[in-house]
């Protein structure tokens, strides 16, 4: 049976994140600037996962490119817009993008939240 996010975890609300590359070759061949932003994101992300908002992330070894998911346990859209604008792999304007989808029900551990 699903349950409403808002109803528990003190109003969490999970969110699945795509964070898009500027090229499918990206992962590959990123230059030495790019690695020191992908650098300070997984770092970003790192500490957000131990203040409990980040649940889970990290690349997808997708065949047609990699890119980097993340699951987020947040209070709404805006924080999860605040979130995403102030990871360096966006704000430095190096071409990432993100894609974020609502989860109604997240299901970890055999736990459903």
């Amino acid at each position: 049976m699903a349950t409403d996010p808002k109803s528990e975890n003190g109003g969490a609300r999970y969110f699945l994140c795509r964070l898009i590359p500027p090229r499918p070759t990206f992962a590959a061949d990123m230059t030495s600037e790019e690695a020191q932003v992908m650098g300070r994101h997984v770092a970003y992300w790192t500490r957000l996962a131990g203040k409990g908002k980040a649940v889970a992330f990290g690349p997808v070894a997708d065949p047609k490119g990699v890119w980097g998911v993340g699951i987020l346990a947040l209070r709404d859209e805006r924080e999860l817009g605040e979130l995403q604008e102030g990871d360096p792999a966006i704000s430095a304007s190096i071409g990432m993008r993100y894609e974020a989808f609502p989860m109604p029900t997240l299901i970890v551990g055999g736990l459903q939240t």
